[in-house]
């Protein structure tokens, strides 16, 4: 095997003409890692990604074997199809919050979609909006517009992205609705196989989204969370910067947040965490 990429959370690996991606217990908050591991993060991210792979088996996925890696890897391992992969971020809102509330409320829209007037945060769109961003080697993200994509990708390519991330975030939601938990937003990728526009990366996971407990939602403030939005949060209020280095996360922060990844994956799955693969 050869080490070809360190992401912020996952490592990819060559092995033959496969690729192995592999997601570490790293955690990165406004795009930087912070110093200190969360305990069984990275099977957790990875063992869900499989669940929503399976529940989406009628798109085409770069999924090879969950099963075929090496031991050492572990739970926290996927074979997959190597991609070349579009070079934007997609994501679906279907709730008003985070970067897009602060957008909202500067201008009352979202990556220069026009919404309601008068949203508060955590308020539900009318309907789910595609929000894409650029996709930075380093730093940060920064949002872009529908048209920005039809610009640097083409407009047919455009309109497929926005339908398969708007298709498999209204289908995981109603899905995750079902089982007690609102997805208020989620980032996807997607890559070429071939001439097939193919979802890559992770799929509605705690990193990539926003999920909350249904039965707490309250517009109007800051939701409760079953993601890393709680470390977010903790390290805004040590009076960070959001440059690195990043704070060093406190024990009693690190046990909460591998509890709120847990809960997430078990609710989502209906499977009880067994600590390896579900």
């Amino acid at each position: 095997m050869k080490h070809v990429h360190a992401g912020k959370v996952r490592d990819l690996y060559e092995d033959g003409d496969t690729l192995l991606l592999v997601a570490s217990d790293r955690v990165s908050v406004y795009d930087v890692v912070l110093p200190t591991p969360i305990p069984d993060k990275g099977s957790l991210l990875t063992q869900l990604s499989n669940w929503w792979f399976q529940f989406f088996a009628d798109v085409p996925n770069h999924v090879l074997s969950t099963t075929d890696v090496p031991a050492e890897f572990g739970a926290r391992a996927i074979r997959v199809k190597p991609l070349r992969m579009v070079q934007v971020e997609c994501i679906a809102r279907g709730y008003l919050t985070g970067s897009g509330l602060k957008e909202y409320q500067q201008s009352g829209t979202v990556s220069g979609i026009a919404l309601p007037p008068g949203l508060r945060d955590g308020d539900r769109l009318p309907e789910p909006i595609f929000t894409p961003s650029t996709k930075a080697a380093e730093g940060h993200d920064e949002a872009i517009s529908f048209a920005d994509v039809v610009d640097q990708e083409g407009r047919e390519v455009a309109e497929r992205l926005r339908e398969l991330t708007l298709g498999v975030y209204s289908r995981g939601a109603a899905h995750a609705a079902e089982r007690g938990v609102i997805v208020a937003d989620t980032k996807l990728e997607f890559g070429w196989d071939g001439d097939t526009l193919t979802l890559g990366d992770e799929v509605l996971t705690s990193d990539s989204s926003r999920f909350w407990p249904a039965d707490e939602w309250e517009p109007g403030r800051p939701q409760r969370s079953f993601d890393k939005q709680f470390v977010r949060d903790w390290s805004t209020s040590t009076g960070w910067d959001k440059e690195p280095p990043g704070p060093e996360i406190p024990a009693d922060i690190v046990t909460v947040t591998r509890q709120k990844y847990m809960e997430a994956y078990e609710l989502i799955t209906g499977q009880k965490w067994s600590g390896s693969a579900g």
